[in-house]
């Protein structure tokens, strides 16, 4: 039988991202000595009264159906957390918990836009913006930076891209994959852009509290009311709490954005987990010491591989100042990305993602969400490679 699969299905890219980690996991199980830098998640254990939290809720029977959105109890402990860290007031209403910080981005394009709709998304970008942007019919308008100007995009360069047709601007910030983060000033400026010509705001803040050197984080719908009411925030437990497999995300939104979301999950996946939710309010609402352990960590992991990438010849690379990722530079090894990738795979089985995934296709990324023995045999593997393509 011949099947018919939709155009929109069709049109589609399969996340590298996810594949890569796949591939080198196969090959880990296979018994092959794989160094895995594709990961996107924190290679530590979620903290101990997270889970605790969770387990009670299985134990006391908490696993029916929960409202759409999330239960009234995390709703509000994430408005309380938008308050206490970052100035906002929303009202539980304005909260739509979902299935990932994933499904918070997909909910919110599908809540937005349609066909004919443009939607402007700074290149690198996270590999999943553009494609969510097709789903929804609308079309993805790529702006290039690189890592001359830290990839960052300039507030006039924002300017001179929107169109009468111009209904979203994705703003991620500490960003995936280069670890760029955004000065305040810098934020207000492309905030001001956007309140200007009335163009809403997907700010993905889920790296919010992987910071380093010094680097802020300051919401761009924290600056004025107007601000606000042009910005649609999407968040998660993944990264900060390490809780990447619980799937749970949140958007905060003006409050009819808020109510359209929660019609589209209503009839796509209903309720998140609900005993998830409640390991979810004991990571808002418990002790956060975890994180000046972690990022010490990471902090040291990056200062190491940066050094280290920057010592190898043809690869040159900025330094991160959030997230867990460094997004280095291999024009000058000759190579563009996928092959650089494949061929690093094949000879030393070291697993990167290529930056083509995240539309730049001179770098890759490597995350150092791993541990620092990983991290030393691996990028010791990519000198390695390198150096034996100029022989």
């Amino acid at each position: 039988m011949k099947y018919k699969i939709s155009q929109r299905a069709a049109s589609l890219s399969p996340s590298l991202t996810l594949a890569i980690d796949s591939k080198a996991k196969q090959m880990k199980a296979e018994g092959q000595d794989v160094v895995g830098f594709g990961a996107g998640e924190p290679d530590f254990d979620t903290p101990q009264h997270i889970k605790d939290a969770a387990a009670k809720a299985l134990a006391d029977g908490f696993t029916k159906y929960t409202p759409a959105s999330g239960i009234p109890e995390l709703r509000q402990a994430i408005a309380d957390k938008h308050k206490r860290e970052n100035g906002l007031t929303y009202k539980p209403s304005q909260i739509i918990v979902s299935c990932g910080g994933k499904h918070s981005c997909y909910n919110v394009i599908m809540a937005t836009c349609e066909p004919g709709d443009e939607v402007i998304i700074p290149a690198p970008y996270w590999l999943s913006y553009p494609e969510m942007v097709k789903l929804a019919g609308a079309t993805p308008v790529i702006l290039e930076t690189t890592d001359k100007t830290e990839f960052k995009l300039a507030p006039e360069r924002l300017r001179a891209a929107i169109t009468p047709r111009t209904r979203l601007f994705i703003l991620n910030s500490p960003n995936n994959p280069t670890g760029s983060v955004y000065t305040p000033d810098e934020i207000k400026a492309l905030g001001d852009v956007c309140v200007e010509k009335g163009i809403l705001i997907m700010s993905d803040e889920i790296y919010e509290h992987l910071l380093y050197d010094g680097a802020i984080h300051k919401s761009v719908a924290s600056f004025s009311h107007a601000h606000c009411e042009h910005t649609i925030i999407v968040h998660g437990f993944a990264k900060g709490w390490s809780m990447t497999g619980w799937r749970l995300g949140w958007c905060a939104a003006p409050e009819p954005i808020a109510k359209a979301i929660d019609a589209i999950q209503s009839h796509s996946t209903s309720n998140p987990t609900s005993f998830a939710q409640k390991g979810a309010v004991a990571a808002l609402t418990g002790p956060q010491d975890h994180l000046p352990k972690w990022l010490a960590e990471f902090s040291r992991r990056r200062g190491y591989a940066w050094k280290k990438l920057n010592s190898i010849p043809g690869i040159s690379c900025v330094n991160a100042k959030g997230a867990f990722y460094l997004f280095p530079n291999i024009a000058g090894t000759g190579l563009k990305s996928t092959e650089f990738c494949a061929r690093l795979l094949e000879a030393e089985k070291v697993a990167a993602v290529p930056g083509i995934a995240f539309g730049a296709d001179d770098y890759l990324r490597v995350s150092y969400a791993t541990n620092m023995a990983n991290i030393e045999k691996g990028l010791d593997r990519i000198d390695k490679f390198v150096r034996s393509l100029a022989k």
